[in-house]
């Protein structure tokens, strides 16, 4: 929720972004795969911005 509110505050396309998302996540019948991938890609561009020395 706390993401929510600072991304809205930010830029309204990135609070539509994430409410499409999460509606997708809850309606899709794969729904859970799709959090999963969502997952492992934050993570690997987590891991990506610290090797670079961004972070």
């Amino acid at each position: 929720m706390a993401l929510l509110f600072v991304g809205g505050v930010m830029n309204i396309l990135w609070i539509a972004a994430l409410a499409i998302f999460v509606l997708a996540e809850k309606i899709m019948p794969g729904g859970q795969r799709l959090s999963q991938a969502a997952g492992a890609i934050l993570v690997a561009a987590g891991l990506w911005l610290i090797v670079r020395g961004v972070v």
